[in-house]
């Protein structure tokens, strides 16, 4: 872990602060959410920012669905990285496709137009890879993002987010605006979102087989067939990932962050039951869809324009989100 004090020199016999961050006034939006969680104490503990410096705007109270929230939240503002959005999982994503839809677009199309006017000097757009064409060749690169529509239950969600890739590039070319776009493959980790109604996989078949366990059940259903297949990027990574594009990369390309490796679903059920020490029966549901066919990006952009490569071992990572499930969700060995 990079020391906080990396960020600073001594002048005078005091620390002063140094490098992109110094003096800079960060809006985090989702800053208490599962990635922001990560970016802020990264910024904090890491990068040497004061967190009365960090701005991080909570739904109840700001709603960046509103004009006016977006204004109120870029205000003397230095730089935003936008994490705020409605997101779920496959059942989540057939059940709300509008409100995905609307929540997601409106709310990034404001927050960036806003932030223009405020005169931000850096805008983080943060994507998603369910906006790549459905049946992508694997690895997916930067440059397939245009070449077919996305897998049809992750459509409205991936539209919304890529329609700030074009405003990105639009606002570069007629305004100047520092404004990049990540796309950051499936996340996990410890703080993900374990609510059956909106969980995505990682997280739903933890509980489910946790949870089974420890009430004794020996069955327990999964969506689909198992033959899709899903990459995932540990959460602290993409925290890094984010906040090394924010120092070091002004470019209008999108860039992929992942780990660029492949496990099917059949595969990812098998570990999950072997770390959770669940021993009952898998039923397959296959009358539910197994959404996207593959998924794996191709990630040396991100390596090559600011240096990030993702450092956590997939099981290592999931030994993480299972323990920090059990600790904090209340479940106890019976």
């Amino acid at each position: 872990m990079r020391s906080w004090r990396r960020s600073f020199r001594i002048d005078g016999g005091r620390w002063i602060k140094v490098g992109f961050w110094a003096d800079k006034k960060v809006l985090v939006t989702g800053g208490g959410g599962f990635l922001g969680s990560f970016v802020v104490e990264k910024l904090t503990k890491e990068r040497g920012v004061d967190l009365g410096n960090i701005r991080v705007p909570r739904s109840k109270a700001v709603d960046l669905r509103r004009w006016e929230g977006c204004v109120e939240a870029v205000k003397d503002m230095d730089v935003a990285i936008h994490l705020a959005g409605k997101v779920g999982g496959i059942g989540f994503n057939k059940k709300y496709p509008a409100t995905l839809f609307y929540d997601n677009a409106v709310m990034g199309i404001q927050l960036m137009e806003a932030a223009r006017q405020e005169g931000v000097q850096k805008f983080v757009a943060i994507g998603t890879v369910c906006a790549y064409p459905k049946y992508t060749p694997v690895p997916f690169r930067e440059e397939d993002l245009w070449d077919g529509y996305p897998e049809e239950t992750n459509a409205p969600y991936g539209i919304a987010k890529k329609i700030l890739l074009v405003q990105a590039q639009a606002y570069r070319q007629q305004y100047g605006f520092n404004a990049v776009f990540l796309l950051p493959v499936n996340l996990y980790g410890p703080r993900d979102n374990f609510d059956p109604e909106s969980s995505h996989v990682i997280p739903a078949l933890v509980k489910k087989m946790v949870d089974a366990k420890l009430e004794g059940r020996n069955e327990v259903v999964v969506w689909g067939t198992g033959k899709a297949s899903r990459e995932f990027l540990y959460v602290d990574d993409a925290a890094e990932g984010i906040l090394l594009a924010t120092e070091k990369y002004d470019k209008p390309d999108p860039v992929n962050l992942g780990a660029g490796k492949e496990i099917t679903i059949k595969e990812l059920v098998d570990l999950i039951a072997e770390l959770t020490g669940y021993k009952g029966k898998i039923v397959w549901d296959t009358s539910k869809p197994d959404g996207q066919p593959r998924r794996c990006l191709e990630t040396s952009r991100a390596k090559k324009e600011f240096g990030f490569e993702a450092k956590t071992d997939f099981k290592e990572g999931l030994k993480r989100t299972i323990e920090w499930y059990k600790n904090t969700q209340g479940a106890t060995e019976l």
